[in-house]
């Protein structure tokens, strides 16, 4: 089933990409995601490192608004700093369609929802010098979320871009924890 979800998310960016009146492009950079919601302790995690990569189309031309879809690989997760350093390891496609609204000399916001592909899911901790790494099953495959930012359009088709993920979704399945992935990424693009 995710093969197949993930074959139709690229044939969907491919179509919407060759319909592209302003173009194609690639993005990358680093993530910070942690576990949110109400049965979270934030003494308990913070912030894990990881990155994103992908490529986005920018629809209906160079106008003051514009609808961007994309698909990214993405690394997200959280920390514990309890004395076995644990942590999730969660790897995710993301499927944003982003509403781009420019404001002012280069500068954008956007939002859109985002759907999440989970691809692989492990638990590691760190014994002595020895680090121990599981696969889980418990993460469910698929999460739905909001995707919301603060970008600026740089000279020849750079651009850079903050935003926020904010999960909407349990992240584990068969319980009743309100646990979700929530994170800042922070990006470099270009646009051809």
């Amino acid at each position: 089933m995710k093969k197949y979800l993930l074959l139709f998310s690229l044939a969907f960016l491919t179509a919407a990409a060759a319909n592209a009146q302003s173009g194609v492009g690639i993005r990358g950079g680093a993530n910070f995601f942690n576990f949110g919601g109400s049965d979270v302790s934030e003494a308990d995690y913070t912030n894990r490192a990881g990155f994103h990569a992908g490529i986005y189309a920018s629809l209906l031309g160079e106008g003051a608004i514009a609808i961007e879809p994309g698909v990214f690989y993405s690394i997200k997760g959280t920390q514990n700093d309890d004395g076995l350093n644990s942590r999730a390891v969660l790897d995710y496609v993301d499927v944003p369609i982003l509403l781009r609204l420019k404001v002012g000399e280069g500068f954008n916001f956007f939002a859109g929802p985002q759907i999440s592909f989970l691809t692989k899911s492990k638990f590691e901790g760190d014994i002595g010098d020895s680090t121990f790494s599981f696969d889980s099953d418990a993460v469910k495959e698929t999460d739905a979320g909001l995707v919301f930012g603060l970008g600026y359009n740089l000279p020849q088709g750079f651009n850079v871009q903050g935003s926020y993920d904010l999960g909407m979704t349990p992240v584990f399945k068969d319980s009743d924890a309100d646990i979700y992935n929530r994170g800042f990424k922070i990006s470099l693009g270009y646009t051809f």
